[in-house]
């Protein structure tokens, strides 16, 4: 069931609606508010959407990175899967 949450993101006030916790809502936005943040210190006055913009492009190298190394981490489980499952059976 979706639930709607009132959060604040840098200054101004968004509605969300998830079938998330509320905590975890609260914590996604969070991030997104303390990226924003960061990028606002050298940005100048009223560039709200370019900010938005570098953001949601940082937050999606972030996502991307740990998808590689999610994918090198899965690729290497195999491996030593395999690894295990050969000298199982040559051992028995």
């Amino acid at each position: 069931m979706k639930k709607a949450l009132d959060v604040e993101i840098l200054g101004q006030r968004f509605t969300i609606s998830s079938d998330a916790e509320e905590g975890y809502m609260l914590k996604v936005a969070g991030y997104v508010d303390g990226k924003m943040q960061e990028l606002m210190q050298g940005a100048k006055p009223g560039a709200k959407s370019n900010v938005a913009m570098l953001a949601a492009l940082n937050i999606a190298d972030e996502l991307h990175r740990l998808k590689d190394s999610h994918e090198a981490v899965l690729h290497r489980l195999d491996q030593l899967s395999k690894r295990i499952a050969t000298r199982l059976t040559e051992e028995g």
